[in-house]
């Protein structure tokens, strides 16, 4: 369930127990989660319950103990079976005029799915009853806390319950683990297929624009504006707008909106890439007796192509870090591991995601390079 929690000292010095004593100090900052803020039984709902005058900042909930730690905020919001409550000395505040409903958890599932699945099915009806508050708690402080993976928690509660017996506790994973994790083969294929395909997809659509651009002037600034207006769209807003519009989560919202992240600098490019072929050329092209679309495609493009080659680089290192957004609507990539990073507040974990992410960048980077050098060394 939801609750509102401060450093137990500072509750004590202003004499604070209860969700209405908040309303004696109103200076007070408050840090909470975003969907805390926007949800119906969230902060609006409370402050009017309580007569809250204080005016919240919105932060990360992963983030906010560390806010609340260091003094920069004194209050947020938190999920009762919050792993660092006890291991940063914090108190609940009291819900004393009932503001927040029971929180009970239930399973929505297809119809279909005990008989697709049975045997998981069964495993999934055998939790029922045997996970309560503190033993959440408890799990939840030793992947945040202790640094252990998901699985093997969740391995050891089940051994626990077939043999009566804990199970054997593991080390917790430093970051060299973290990085080169099981996971990482099948995180940089999907980051790689994101990238690659939204590129390529980019670079079929945007050749054509371009040569648009650089043919028809009258059409110039209409094109390089709307490829442009792409750009300023918010990445996660994009997916949002896209998984409404397509009716589909994962993989394909993504590769769209990389896609359309991709145009731009292609376009650009192709566009400046044509423009900067001498008249001449083209004109002797003409003169030897090759039509229009001979000249661009024997003459124009090849003279453009490292000017457009540059923009397809640019193109690529932009979607290797965009393309970190898509495990929030699970098409994985490295962004899993920062996502999950960002709910524990791991910072080995946010590190072990950002980094290859980066060395893709950078191998990237001098991929195109090297392809670049090899195409004005043939000229």
């Amino acid at each position: 369930g939801y609750a509102l929690a401060m450093r137990a000292a500072d509750a004590k010095k202003l004499g604070i127990e209860k969700l209405s004593d908040l309303a004696r100090h109103p200076r007070l900052k408050l840090g909470l989660s975003n969907e805390f803020i926007g949800r119906a039984d969230g902060w609006a709902g409370l402050a009017k319950r309580y007569g809250l005058a204080q005016s919240p900042t919105a932060i990360d909930h992963g983030i906010a103990y560390d806010a609340l730690a260091t003094g920069s905020i004194d209050a947020i919001d938190i999920y009762t079976t919050d792993a660092k409550i006890a291991s940063l000395g914090l108190v609940t505040l009291q819900d004393d005029r009932g503001y927040f409903p029971k929180y009970d958890a239930v399973l929505l599932y297809r119809l279909d799915v005990p008989e697709r699945f049975p045997q998981a099915w069964a495993a999934i009806g055998g939790l029922e009853g045997r996970i309560d508050e503190p033993r959440m708690i408890a799990m939840n402080g030793e992947a945040e806390l202790g640094g252990r993976d998901f699985g093997v928690i969740a391995g050891d509660f089940l051994q626990a319950g077939a043999t009566g017996n804990p199970g054997m506790k593991t080390a917790p994973r430093g970051f060299l683990a973290k990085l080169f994790g099981d996971d990482l083969p099948r995180l940089t294929l999907q980051h790689l297929m994101l990238v690659v395909v939204s590129v390529l997809a980019a670079t079929v659509l945007a050749l054509p624009l371009g040569v648009l651009a650089a043919n028809r002037r009258h059409l110039r600034g209409l094109v390089l504006s709307a490829t442009g207006l792409l750009q300023t769209v918010p990445s996660l807003a994009l997916l949002a707008l896209l998984i409404s519009l397509t009716g589909l989560i994962g993989t394909w919202p993504t590769l769209i909106a990389l896609t359309l992240y991709a145009l731009l600098p292609i376009v650009r490019n192709t566009t400046a890439g044509l423009l900067e072929v001498p008249a001449g050329v083209s004109e002797a092209g003409a003169a030897l007796g090759l039509h229009r679309r001979q000249v661009l495609f024997t003459v124009e493009l090849p003279i453009a192509l490292p000017v457009i080659l540059a923009g397809v680089r640019t193109a690529a290192v932009i979607n290797i870090g965009t393309a970190t957004i898509a495990a929030f609507i699970g098409a994985g990539g490295f962004g899993e591991r920062i996502v999950t990073g960002l709910a524990l507040n791991d910072r080995e974990l946010l590190l072990a995601g950002a980094i290859p992410a980066a060395l893709m960048a950078l191998l990237a980077e001098v991929g195109f390079e090297w392809w670049e050098r090899r195409i004005r060394l043939r000229r």
